[in-house]
């Protein structure tokens, strides 16, 4: 039997897919296949609310089993997809089924970074899943220090929760300033300023070398400089890369990501979405993009749900180009910072546009060659409204005077 839609992946993006066919009133048969045996679930809460307690696993969930239930859908929970053949139209699982498809979807996410030897000590995290957070939060309930490596996002968040729980929490970054990669070094060193404010203790330009054990369990994490931070509990938070080691021979162009055409697609009716799609490169069938351009892949809950809306429409025949607008949000110590676009890493203006650093209220605009590329908004959420129409305009931003 062949399948109309199979879509690898269950988080935000997949489901998105499964969502989006059906309220186009596609009435053919979906199946939703995961790793994780979980019913689909939000991941931006397993770092605050679910960590913290304030929510129980079951309120993470993105859909109640009714409303699953009336998507009519084929759920393949718990079994993971092992091997595709692209050109043969053929997902093989790990319990040996093999499923054949009319059109797949891969939304598989990202695979959580680690350091050497991690595996082996207990009282060492990473946190990508349900379970993640549920073990890591069971672990805080005895512990004292916590050393977070990683000053990105997900290592802000998860040092303001623990610090928010009464933990001693240390960061260890190797950049300059906190979630340098995304806000740049200017707005940067406002995150820092944050987590001083409220006890964390942030050491930025020190890189980490390894972990210490005893016993089989963390003590400790060691610098660059040789010396050891005591920890009872380790997080380690420097990143993902696309889960797509099952995707090799399959046909697929693999890049940092699964290569697509500017309609998400990967191949001759195989689309991807979300953190593991990397779109508008000239590889991807039909391309749109010009030849050689490498594209864009973006890590983020609000493009993984756009992006699942654009790829349910192309598959029931909308032709358009996928142009996101890069938007990320962070809540930290009841501060919510949002980001629309990209700050460079090269030279760029910073100018606040609304509010004030000092009043912790502001809107800021990122500007390089007077050409806004990103709005910056720190508890400013109607400040920040406008920024998307502001973003895809092709004029020069004009300068107060």
């Amino acid at each position: 039997m062949t399948t109309d839609v199979v879509i690898v992946g269950a988080s935000a993006g997949g489901l998105t897919v499964a969502e989006g066919l059906r309220r186009r009133g596609f009435t053919g048969s979906v199946t939703l296949v995961d790793a994780d045996p979980e019913l689909p679930y939000d991941r931006p809460p397993l770092s605050k609310q679910v960590l913290d307690g304030r929510w129980p696993a079951e309120r993470a969930r993105l859909r109640d089993p009714a409303e699953l239930d009336a998507l009519d859908l084929d759920l393949r929970l718990g079994c993971p997809a092992v091997s595709l053949d692209a050109p043969g139209h053929r997902l093989t699982l790990l319990d040996g089924r093999v499923l054949r498809y009319r059109t797949l979807v891969l939304a598989t996410g990202l695979v959580a970074r680690g350091l050497p030897g991690q595996e082996h000590l207990a009282g060492v995290h990473s946190l990508r899943t349900l379970t993640d957070s549920e073990l890591l939060r069971t672990e805080l309930e005895s512990a004292h220090r916590l050393v977070v490596v990683g000053a990105g996002v997900l290592g802000c968040e998860i040092a303001a929760t623990a610090r928010g729980l009464g933990r001693e929490v240390t960061v260890v970054e190797p950049a300059a300033q906190p979630m340098e990669r995304l806000l740049g070094p200017e707005l940067g060193a406002e995150v820092a300023r944050l987590h001083a404010e409220r006890g964390v203790r942030l050491l930025t330009s020190t890189p980490v070398t390894g972990l210490v054990g005893e016993a089989g369990r963390v003590v400790g994490v060691r610098t660059g400089s040789g010396a050891v931070l005591p920890a009872d509990v380790v997080v380690v938070a420097v990143g993902g890369r696309p889960a797509t080691d099952w995707l090799t021979g399959s046909g697929l162009v693999l890049d940092d990501g699964v290569v697509c055409d500017e309609r998400c697609r990967a191949a001759e009716h195989v689309y991807a979405v979300g953190d593991v799609a990397r779109v508008g490169a000239g590889a991807g069938a039909g391309a749109g993009a010009g030849a050689g351009e490498r594209g864009v892949r973006l890590e983020n809950r609000t493009n993984a749900t756009e992006q699942g809306l654009f790829v349910a429409a192309d598959i029931l025949g909308a032709r358009t180009a996928y142009r996101p607008v890069p938007y990320v949000w962070s809540d930290q110590f009841q501060v919510r910072v949002q980001v629309y676009g990209t700050v460079p890493e090269g030279p760029s203006a910073v100018r606040i546009v609304q509010g004030s650093l000092h009043s912790r209220k502001f809107v800021a605009h990122v500007e390089t060659d007077g050409r806004l590329v990103a709005v910056v908004g720190w508890n400013s959420p109607g400040g920040t409204r406008t920024a998307r129409a502001l973003l895809t305009s092709r004029h020069p931003v004009p300068h107060a005077p």
